[in-house]
C-alpha cells in the first residue's frame, strides 16, 4: 500500500492541495482512510486536519456502494466480458459474510475496522449489499468501523503513541 499511496502523492504533488491528495486516497478502493492518513503523514498535513479529510473521503462514496453496487453486479453477471469479475466481486463478499452475520452490526464494524488487507469501509458496502443487510445498520456500522480504522491509522500513522510517551 506504501508504494501505491508514494506513487499517487508523487504524481499528485504540485497539481493538487495535499489536503485534495488526501481526500482522493481517501475515497479509492483498497487505499481508503488508511491510504489516506499515511498519505497525509508523508506530505506533511497536520493530524486533525487529515484525520476529517480521511473520515470524510472514506465515507463519501459507501451510501453509493451499498444502494447500487448489488444491481451493478447482477448487471456485470449477465455479459461474458465483467461476468468472471462480478464473480469475483460476490466471493470477495461471501468469503466474510460468515463472520459478518453472525456477529451483526458489531461483526461489519470490526470487519471494516480492522486494518487488515481485503478489509475496510468500500469491502463491507460491498458484503453489507450482497447480504442485503438493513440500511439503518449497515450505515451506522461501517461508520463505526471507519472511526475505529482510524484510531488504529492515527496510531500507525502519526506515531501518536511515542508522542503521548515524551509528553
Amino acid at each position: 500500500m506504501e508504494n501505491i499511496v508514494n506513487l499517487f502523492t508523487g504524481k499528485l504533488s504540485g497539481i493538487l492541495s495535499e489536503e485534495a491528495i488526501v481526500f482522493i486516497i481517501s475515497m479509492l478502493p483498497v487505499l481508503e482512510l488508511r491510504g489516506g492518513l499515511l498519505a497525509s503523514s508523508i506530505l506533511g498535513v497536520s493530524y486533525l486536519r487529515a484525520l476529517i479529510i480521511c473520515i470524510i473521503g472514506n465515507l463519501l462514496p459507501i451510501p453509493f456502494v451499498l444502494l447500487f453496487i448489488r444491481h451493478i453486479i447482477e448487471w456485470m453477471e449477465c455479459f461474458a466480458p465483467t461476468k468472471s469479475l462480478a464473480s469475483w466481486f460476490r466471493k470477495k463478499a461471501e468469503k466474510h459474510s460468515d463472520q459478518i452475520q453472525l456477529y451483526g452490526f458489531w461483526g461489519l464494524a470490526l470487519f471494516v475496522g480492522i486494518p487488515l488487507p481485503g478489509t475496510g469501509a468500500w469491502t463491507g458496502a460491498l458484503a453489507a449489499a450482497l447480504l442485503r443487510m438493513d440500511l439503518r445498520k449497515s450505515i451506522p456500522s461501517i461508520l463505526a468501523g471507519v472511526l475505529l480504522a482510524s484510531a488504529i491509522m492515527s496510531v500507525l500513522s502519526y506515531g501518536l503513541i511515542a508522542n503521548i510517551i515524551h509528553l
